[in-house]
């Protein structure tokens, strides 16, 4: 009997990794992705599986959530082949080694500070080093295109389709035998929000006997995005206007791309002051912005035909850590975006100390802030932050902006759902609890399905 046991982001939104072993014998997973904000401890916990047996892993896109394990699982044994759009591998490349940069960096502040103490054998290593990213690199890979089957197996093949989430995202769907009968189960992975001018809507999922879907945004609808948009422009115009500057805590990958759309929309329409400068300071967001550029054919119909979607003007790259202290040089008319999204890191954090206490400035929340991140902490009125052990006061105006979501809301999600019409059971995965009761609920309401909240480490008979 074919089984799912999910591993990540059960219960919870991050830490993706869902454990499929089919009747054949043939084991694979759907995705290896890191936990953030409150989980993030879960990473340095056992998988629950062993590595070595895992013959394939597929990837839905290359958000950390998604891929930020996998080089932890090559560290314990595995040597499969993995299987993802060329995209998605570009993507992961460059998420794996921004965070195996990040977390010795981290490692090594925190040891220093440590030794003083002399309590340097409570520092935990870094989960992985650019070494072991270089040897992930190194396994073998299948490149798969979207509408593409990939056998895994006689009795087992899978089928990749736009998840229309970030640039290579795709849903799965998964046909297999069992005791002469076909059965099919989709991942959906995360799907995109429709009202997003980015990337194209996500594809129709075909009929199927089991989906395990996304509940990230399953309790609420989103904002209309022009509304958000027309916020997003009046928050950025007002803080410059008494000469402040704007800070933007951005996701290297999606987010960032929506941003400079948009300003770069502000700067042809003279929206943007002449002396404004808007700056990409992420090494990450600038490389994540020269994939979208690569695979701009896989971006919407207005995105696609532009030459250079994403440049302007007024937009520069901070490139280098110099490059990025220099910002700081300038007193107003700045517009920074930096990482890391969560602001749990990045340049961001040296950002908001040199500008957050000011109340001239202002920052602009445009993603998602998961529990125990200091991003959450800013949103829910925190006066003081700490950052690199100083004690900061907030007085830069706060703007929480949530149309700019990469994710489906209920809406979209329930529309999507009931497109597969024969599900026998709808799994709920990647979602806060209390947020996928709610999704449950409006599932059985809406489509009168069967619908179960996958819990870690749960087995699940397909």
């Amino acid at each position: 009997m074919t089984i799912e046991i999910s591993y990540g982001a059960a219960e919870v939104v991050t830490g993706s990794c869902h454990y499929l072993k089919f009747d054949d014998g043939t084991k694979a997973l759907v995705d290896c992705g890191m936990f953030q904000g409150l989980d993030e401890y879960k990473n340095y916990e056992p998988f629950g599986f062993d590595p070595k047996e895992i013959q394939y892993l597929l990837i839905t896109h290359g958000h950390l959530d998604h891929v930020g394990r996998i080089p932890l699982l090559y560290k314990q044994g595995f040597r499969g082949k993995i299987i993802a759009t060329q995209a998605t591998f570009d993507l992961m490349k460059i998420v794996l080694l921004d965070t195996a940069h990040l977390m010795e960096e981290d490692f090594e502040t925190a040891f220093r500070k440590a030794q003083r103490r002399g309590e340097e054998e409570r520092i935990k290593k870094p989960l992985y080093d650019k070494h072991d990213v270089k040897a992930v690199l190194r396994l073998p890979r299948r490149v798969v295109k979207y509408g593409q089957s990939i056998r895994l197996s006689p009795k087992v093949q899978v089928l990749y389709k736009d998840a229309g989430h970030i640039i290579g995202s795709a849903f799965l769907e998964i046909d297999y035998n069992e005791d002469g009968l076909h059965k099919r189960v989709i991942f959906s992975g995360d799907l995109g929000n429709r009202q997003i001018h980015l990337n194209p809507p996500p594809t129709d999922p075909a009929n199927a006997d089991y989906l395990f879907i996304e509940s990230t945004y399953g309790d609420r609808l989103h904002k209309r995005y022009e509304e958000s948009v027309k916020e997003f422009k009046n928050a950025v115009i007002e803080t410059l206007k008494r000469g402040g500057n704007v800070l933007i805590p951005s996701f290297a990958i999606e987010r960032t791309q929506q941003l400079l759309c948009i300003f770069k929309e502000m700067s042809k329409n003279d929206e943007l002051p002449p002396h404004a400068k808007v700056y990409l300071d992420s090494p990450m967001g600038i490389k994540a912005t020269r994939v979208y550029e690569k695979y701009k054919y896989l971006l919407s119909e207005y995105c696609k035909h532009q030459p250079y979607p994403f440049d302007f003007p007024q937009l520069h790259f901070a490139t280098t850590t110099n490059a990025s202290k220099r910002i700081n040089d300038q007193k107003s008319g700045n517009i920074i975006i930096a990482g890391s999204g969560m602001c749990n890191g990045g340049r961001i954090l040296h950002h908001f100390k040199h500008r957050i206490w000011d109340p001239k400035n202002s920052v602009i929340f445009v993603g998602y802030q998961a529990k125990g991140t200091l991003g959450r902490q800013i949103i829910e009125g925190a006066k003081y932050i700490d950052i690199y052990g100083e004690r900061i006061v907030v007085r830069a105006k706060i703007y929480t902006i949530n149309g700019f979501s990469a994710h489906a809301d209920q809406q979209e999600l329930l529309e999507w759902a009931g497109k597969v019409r024969d599900a026998r059971t709808i799994f709920l995965i990647h979602g806060e609890e209390e947020k996928q009761r709610v999704f449950k609920n409006a599932l059985k309401e809406r489509l009168h399905k069967r619908v179960h909240i996958v819990k870690q480490g749960e087995i699940i008979h397909l």
